[in-house]
Parts: C-alpha cells; sequence; structure tokens
C-alpha cells in the first residue's frame, strides 16, 4: 500500500475514534443532566403527577435540554427523607418540613415555587358529635409526629388557651389517618387531605380546627438543592414552566381542565367531585401572587414561629442552641438566623419569569 494512502487512512480512522469518542463523552453528559423530584399524594402536589402523566415536564425539559423524572413515594415523611439523603434534586413538600429535616441535617436547600397554603385541607378531629378544642385535653392525638401537623396542632391549642403540655401526642403515618379513628384506640387525629374530606363526611366524628383559621401560615413549596440550581438553572425553569401550564389547565371548567382533575382524582384514590373538594380548600398562588406573598412582609414572622416551635421540639438538631441555628435567606438576601449556617433559601425569580411569560 502507497505510504500516502495508508497515512490517509490512518488519519481518518483517528478522526473517526476523537468523533466516537466525543459523542460518548456528549452522551455522558446529557446523562448527567437527568434530575428527580420526589412528591406524595396531598391536593397541592398532585400537578406534578399530571406534569409527568401528561407530557407537560418531558415538554419543558426537551426546551431545556435536560430530562425530568418524577416519582411518587408513598410517604410524604419518607419522600423528604430521601431527598435529604440525596436520592432526588427536588421535593414538593412544606416549609415548616424543610426547615426540620433537610436544613436541620445540613442540606442546603432553595424553594423556587410557593405553591398554595393550606385553606382546610388540614383539620383535628375526635370521636363523638359537638366536640370542641377543649375535649382534647388530657387526650393522645395521634399524627404525623414533627411534621407540620404537629405544627399545627401547636397553633390551635394556642388559640384555644391550651399548649402542646395539654395533650400527649403518637405517631402515624399519613397513610392511616382515616383507619386509625375506626380504631377504640384512637380519640383524635391531625390529618390532611384526602382524608380531611371523608372525614368531615362522617357525623361520628366532629372537626374541631382547620388550617382556614389559620390562613397563609402552612405553605406548600417546592424546594431544590441550592448546589443543583446554581450549576443547572434550566432545571428551575423547566419545574416552573410545567407547575404554572398544569395550574392553567386544572383551573379550567372545559374538557382539557376536567380530564386534569379526574387523573389527579384517580391517582389520589378518589372521585372528581371529592378531589374538587379538596382542590376548594387549597388556595392555589398563581406565579406573581406566589413572588408577591414570599417576597412579602408576613415571610419573616411565619419563619419565626416555625423555627420557634421547631426548637421547641428539639427539631432543629442536638447543635442547635436557639431558633436561629438554620439561617433562611429571604427573598430580599436577608438572613433569618445563623448567617453562617444558611440552609434554606426563598428564590422568587422563577416565579417573576413564569409571570412575565419570560421562561
Amino acid at each position: 500500500m502507497p505510504r500516502a494512502s495508508f497515512l490517509r487512512k490512518f488519519t481518518l480512522s483517528l478522526f473517526a475514534a476523537a468523533i466516537a469518542g466525543l459523542a460518548l463523552a456528549g452522551n455522558a453528559a446529557a446523562a448527567e443532566k437527568t434530575f428527580k423530584l420526589a412528591w406524595s399524594i396531598y391536593p397541592g402536589y398532585m400537578p406534578w403527577a399530571y406534569a409527568e402523566h401528561s407530557g407537560i415536564m418531558d415538554k419543558w425539559a426537551e426546551k431545556y435540554g435536560i430530562d425530568v423524572e418524577i416519582v411518587q413515594i408513598n410517604d410524604y415523611v419518607e419522600s423528604i427523607n430521601q431527598y435529604t439523603a440525596g436520592t432526588y434534586d427536588a421535593v414538593a413538600n412544606t416549609v415548616m418540613d424543610t426547615l426540620t429535616i433537610p436544613a436541620a441535617g445540613g442540606v442546603d436547600s432553595t424553594s423556587i415555587i410557593l405553591g398554595d397554603y393550606t385553606n382546610g385541607n388540614d383539620a383535628i378531629f375526635i370521636k363523638g358529635e359537638g366536640k370542641t378544642m377543649a375535649d382534647l385535653k388530657g387526650k393522645t392525638v395521634y399524627l404525623v409526629q414533627y411534621s407540620v401537623s404537629h405544627y399545627m396542632l401547636a397553633l390551635a391549642l394556642a388559640n384555644a388557651g391550651m399548649s402542646l403540655e395539654d395533650v400527649e401526642t403518637a405517631n402515624i403515618a399519613d397513610a392511616d389517618f382515616v383507619a386509625a379513628l375506626q380504631t377504640p384506640e384512637v380519640e383524635a387525629v391531625v390529618t390532611w387531605n384526602p382524608a380531611t374530606v371523608q372525614l368531615n363526611d362522617d357525623p361520628s366524628v366532629t372537626s374541631v380546627f382547620d388550617s382556614s383559621e389559620v390562613p397563609g401560615e402552612i405553605q406548600d413549596i417546592l424546594i431544590v438543592k441550592t448546589d443543583v440550581l446554581k450549576e443547572h438553572p434550566e432545571f428551575g425553569k423547566a419545574l416552573a414552566g410545567a407547575w404554572y401550564e398544569v395550574l392553567d389547565i386544572m383551573k379550567k371548567d372545559d374538557e382539557e381542565g376536567i380530564k386534569a382533575r379526574e387523573f389527579m382524582a384517580s391517582v389520589s384514590g378518589t372521585d372528581l367531585e371529592d378531589f374538587d373538594r379538596q382542590v376548594a380548600t387549597t388556595y392555589f398562588y398563581g406565579p406573581e401572587e406566589g413572588a408577591e406573598a414570599y417576597a412579602g412582609d408576613t415571610m419573616p414572622a411565619i419563619i419565626d414561629s416555625t423555627t420557634s416551635f421547631a426548637f421547641s421540639q428539639g427539631l432543629l438538631g442536638p447543635d442547635a442552641k436557639d431558633k436561629g441555628y438554620v439561617g433562611v435567606e429571604l427573598a430580599d438576601g436577608t438572613v433569618v438566623g445563623d448567617e453562617s449556617n444558611v440552609k434554606f433559601r426563598i428564590d422568587t425569580s422563577y416565579m417573576e419569569a413564569a409571570a412575565k411569560g419570560e421562561l
């Protein structure tokens, strides 16, 4: 074979190998841009189920050149635990539980969506008719212990001139709310939907308090690992885009909106009528209103109230000397708590971009 021909073939082989290597590197880079979001059954989180089912999440992820997996976890607290352990990049939960699980555990999280506040979704029930908060005194209250339900119980007791010292508490999984009241040993439970609407239809129990009595206090949010968000803001943009597109659909009473809510209802284990009752007690924020509320004057007070409760219950960890152990960076950059230990950040820029149609 002539030398020139050999060199040409050898050069082409090297070029082909280089191209193949670049392709493999590109595939590896693409694989690194796969992100995972965890959610659990609750009306305020059901839009994520439809975002996955409808392909809306895939559409927004493709726009930003990434892949997003949305995964249902059957237990709420477990979804946050798995996020904290590193299995997921984002999770739907509450301000309270962000502070007491990932933040207290040293995981730096940024909230990019203020989804809703519970406006009756969460409630306290006692067996029997005509009961009041006073009837809780001396009873054992079953709830997801040290979660936002525990916080709401403390608020309810304070409103009634009582305190957590007036009751005992026992842990229960959220899947067991309704069944627990059917057992002889359980007299009182703190629930969230879909259990709340079921128990409201039960004449043998009384709702003595619900979250509509503390509007705006219990907020459902989406958090993302701060380091992930800094490196990949496109992940946050895709999540915000998908979330608000689904919200626009589910609020409609046309065929598309009804089908969306029917799907969410079926995943929740109920029907459309029942699910619509749950939606009615969930105050969903639009992007502009959500950004304004998250940056508003009430957030410092909400943070102070939740951190005070968390510290009083020992939920900020053994190193916490006071309620300011976890630093919380508000939307304006102000830090509440320890500036050297900021583990919870509020970023309204994604909601603002959604409001302006700039995603």
